[in-house]
């Protein structure tokens, strides 16, 4: 269907509660009616599955983050300390900047040293589940599902496990830095505030790492400032924060998400706990089918086309990875959940220089987490299935609380 075709009946509202509970309607009536779609703000929608993956892959289209916070916020919000660290962060960089920011931590996100990490994962999960089985109840989202990624991405970076709640508040906080929707003065003091807090802490570690290195994430990029000149002080600390924010939230989502989706569909739910060798493609299907991540920006860095329709250099685009993982183009009966699924295309990991560079960290997370709950609390029930507690946030899509017995 091309942009001629009829205007939805509404426009997509990414504020509005509903459709933040639930985006999957609003994503479907997109996709019939304006698959390239424009909002009042400005931005181009896409809910495709194959524009989205054209654009994601296409360098003709990067990031342009300081041009897309002015123009959801006006011209000053850049002067803002929150706003100019976030600017330094590799997701929000082209290349060549990006390139020298992503090689610097590839090297601790390889397939063979993240594979290496799954012995230490199933022991923060297992120990997790050591506290909480006798209990007989919990909130898998605070009492479990933040435990595993909290603790690894502390390993990761260096940073001791005790200090970690400092940080918490803060990554949900970034959260709602991420929508495109204009924000309030008492939001940007509060993302000052929070990064403040962030960069003093990190200020502190590195003088620590540089007077006593250690074989952690931290240490390296320091090593890297300080030998090749390859990261300014500014640089260091955006990205130090970027990693635990984004290896935090992912991670706990994808477990949430997942474990909802799992109890709502109970035959899907039986068929994991029945073959549990299952798990790896499970979490494949639970990625596709209720992402974490519902969106990436992109920015025309010329003229383009897409489905027909011209974007003039400089224009922004919001590709909806939610909507386009649940497309019927790319996936047969693509609203139900099937964790036998074969070729899952999914987006929740982006694509093109900027895909995920966490991607196989969160999977191992999810597998190790996801199995060892059905596996060790066998009579797990997840309660309030039909009115979850969902953050009320757009692009990072997650639950507040998941509350369950067993």
């Amino acid at each position: 269907m091309n942009s001629s075709a009829a205007q939805p009946e509404t426009s997509l509202d990414l504020t509005s509660p509903d459709f933040l509970r639930n985006p999957y309607p609003a994503y479907e009536r997109l996709r019939q009616a304006d698959p390239v779609h424009r909002l009042p703000l400005g931005f181009l929608v896409l809910s495709r599955h194959q524009d989205i993956s054209a654009v994601l892959r296409d360098k003709r289209f990067g990031k342009t983050y300081a041009e897309r916070m002015e123009l959801r916020n006006g011209p000053y919000i850049m002067d803002e300390p929150a706003f100019r660290s976030m600017s330094k962060w590799m997701m929000w960089v082209n290349p060549p900047t990006h390139t020298r920011l992503r090689g610097l931590v590839t090297k601790a996100f390889a397939a063979r040293r993240i594979e290496d990490m799954r012995e230490r994962i199933q022991h923060v999960v297992d120990d997790t589940i050591d506290r909480l089985a006798p209990r007989g109840a919990a909130d898998l989202i605070n009492d479990f599902a933040f435990a595993l990624p909290v603790g690894v991405i502390c390993d990761m970076l260096g940073i001791p496990a005790e200090d970690a709640h400092l940080f918490l508040s803060a990554v949900q906080n970034i959260a709602k830095l991420l929508d495109p929707v204009t924000l309030t003065r008492d939001e940007i003091d509060e993302a000052n505030t929070h990064f403040a807090t962030m960069a003093d802490y990190f200020e502190r570690l590195f003088d620590l790492r540089r007077n006593e290195p250690r074989p952690d994430l931290t240490s390296e990029l320091i090593y890297a400032e300080e030998n090749g000149s390859k990261l300014s002080k500014e640089e260091l600390t955006a990205n130090i924060i970027q990693l635990f924010s984004a290896g935090h939230e992912t991670s706990v989502n994808l477990i949430g998400n997942g474990l909802l989706a799992l109890h709502r569909h109970p035959d899907q739910l039986a068929l994991l706990r029945n073959d549990p060798t299952l798990i790896g493609n499970a979490v494949e299907e639970l990625l596709r089918y209720d992402s974490p991540v519902q969106a990436a920006g992109r920015d025309a860095n010329e003229d383009a086309e897409i489905d027909g329709r011209p974007v003039a250099k400089g224009e922004a685009i919001v590709c909806l990875l939610g909507a386009g993982n649940r497309d019927p183009e790319a996936h047969d009966a693509a609203e139900r959940l099937d964790i036998r699924r074969k070729n899952i295309r999914h987006l929740s990991f982006g694509g093109g220089p900027h895909y995920c560079i966490g991607a196989q960290l969160a999977r191992i997370e999810a597998e190790v987490a996801v199995a060892s709950l059905l596996r060790r609390l066998p009579n797990l029930t997840v309660d309030n299935l039909d009115a979850p507690d969902w953050r009320l946030n757009f692009v990072i899509r997650g639950l507040s609380a998941l509350p369950a017995h067993w």
